[in-house]
């Protein structure tokens, strides 16, 4: 029985936006999914509870390159697993490790084995490999877990792209073919998910998605988008990649989700998106709000009593005004970034539940369209 098993609901007719639920050993995630992103055990600034209760999160992703270095995942598993040890409830998507270990571009050397890289935090040297990164996250007890891929900087030639996809390709295979005796020994290991590369390049992807169908995995990725290309060049390599994975499984899309993207990468046929943004712009004082983008910080908001966006119901919403945020950020105090991640969150949230909802009543295209027009 697969650790992980994927749910379709609904399909819309006209764009292919697909509803369901993935049944994960740390219950069912209702699909289309944001994910966010505790990348070292945490979302910053936010207890787990809260990320839970508040934002309604049912999954989270954390990242296999900086839990490895530090605690540890020896340590975690000895005290009990990644769920465990930061008190999470919910279901848990850990990455690879690659993304951050090819951002190291003076630190790390591609080798056909795998990387080797030096610590960002001390210099020691470390090498990811296909097997390894899968017995890391198996120790870290994650749900979903992420081969290790080469992802590759924009723009590059078709020809380092070639490479570059097949190398992820072997390391894929790779990664399955330790993955599966791995099992033998530990059956209650998560799924395991290969990643679709080939940079901007059409026959590449689908090069690529045609040998990793061949793995025959519970679900798959798309990666090597948000990496410096225009984001219609991002749109169409997810939407050309999405059109050729199996309908039965569930479709990520690694590191994407700017607000008015969401709706356009489900438009697409995609399951799961991840991005730091949300949380990451709240620290920075920009809150998303249905009306656009509240910086804050500006004067104009220095005795503004009315909530960050009055039809969000988030803690921060119902409790504080923006003239109460605004002292909290231009006072230096760690609360703000709390309540700022948590409207954010619940705002990206918010609208994953509204997509989803459009799509079991066949209403999406309407969404879409007005969606459409609120951003022209």
């Amino acid at each position: 029985m697969p650790q992980v098993r994927f749910e379709i609901e609904a399909i819309c007719p006209q764009t292919g936006a697909r509803a369901g639920k993935l049944h994960t050993p740390h219950g069912i995630v209702e699909t289309p999914v944001f994910m966010p992103v505790g990348t070292q055990g945490t979302v910053k600034g936010v207890m787990p509870r809260d990320i839970a209760e508040d934002t309604g999160a049912q999954i989270i992703l954390s990242n296999t390159y900086h839990l490895y270095l530090r605690p540890g995942h020896l340590l975690i598993e000895k005290l009990g697993g990644l769920h465990r040890f930061m008190d999470w409830p919910g279901a848990i998507l850990t990455d690879s490790g690659g993304f951050q270990v090819f951002s190291l571009s003076q630190l790390r050397k591609v080798t056909e084995e795998g990387v080797i890289f030096r610590s960002h935090l001390n210099g020691d040297p470390h090498t990811f490999t296909p097997g390894s990164t899968v017995d890391v996250q198996i120790s870290l007890g994650s749900d979903i877990l992420m081969v290790l891929d080469e992802c590759l900087e924009y723009p590059a030639s078709h020809e380092a792209a070639r490479r570059s996809m097949s190398r992820t390709i072997r390391w894929a295979e790779e990664s399955f073919l330790h993955y599966r005796k791995r099992l033998e020994q530990k059956p209650e290991a998560g799924a395991l998910f290969p990643i679709v590369q080939g940079s901007m390049f059409s026959d590449l992807r689908q090069q690529c998605v045609e040998s990793l169908l061949a793995l025959d995995a519970d679900g798959y990725a798309i990666g090597g988008l948000s990496v410096g290309e225009p984001r219609p060049l991002s749109h169409e390599m997810a939407g050309i990649s999405a059109a050729l994975l199996p309908k039965e499984k569930p479709r990520y899309v690694m590191g994407v989700g700017m607000p008015e993207e969401l709706i356009e990468y489900v438009a697409l046929g995609v399951d799961m998106m991840d991005c730091v943004m949300p949380s990451r712009n709240a620290r920075n004082g920009c809150l998303f709000t249905r009306q656009g983008k509240l910086i804050i910080k500006q004067a104009q908001y220095r005795d503004d009593n009315a909530p960050i966006d009055s039809a969000c119901t988030c803690y921060a919403c119902r409790r504080f005004s923006r003239a109460y945020l605004r002292h909290l950020f231009q006072a230096g105090e760690m609360l703000y970034c709390t309540l700022g991640t948590i409207h954010n969150l619940h705002w990206y949230l918010d609208i994953m539940r509204e997509i989803r909802i459009a799509i079991l009543a066949g209403a999406f295209p309407a969404l879409l369209n007005r969606w459409r027009s609120s951003a022209q």
